[in-house]
């Protein structure tokens, strides 16, 4: 069985994983999101959320994709 990950790992432009710090990760992954959305639009990206989860991380998710993403697909398996 592998061991826990402790620290964040970016693929390289060689695909291979290296690590990296924290601001340089966070940095990398809003950077994909940013190329994405760019890229695809705003309504490619979706958000799905645990009702399980707390009304205040709920409203956070929503929060997030309409006004950081601007997209309006949210779902949630709350009617479950």
């Amino acid at each position: 069985m592998p061991s826990r990950l402790t620290e964040p790992l970016i693929r390289d432009h060689n695909g291979d994983l290296r690590p990296a710090g924290w601001p340089e990760a966070l940095a990398a992954a809003a950077g994909g999101l940013q190329r994405s959305v760019e890229r695809h639009g705003a309504t490619s990206f979706g958000t799905f959320s645990c009702s399980k989860a707390t009304n205040e991380l709920n409203y956070a998710l929503q929060k997030f994709a309409r006004t950081v993403i601007g997209s309006n697909n949210i779902d949630s398996c709350n009617r479950t």
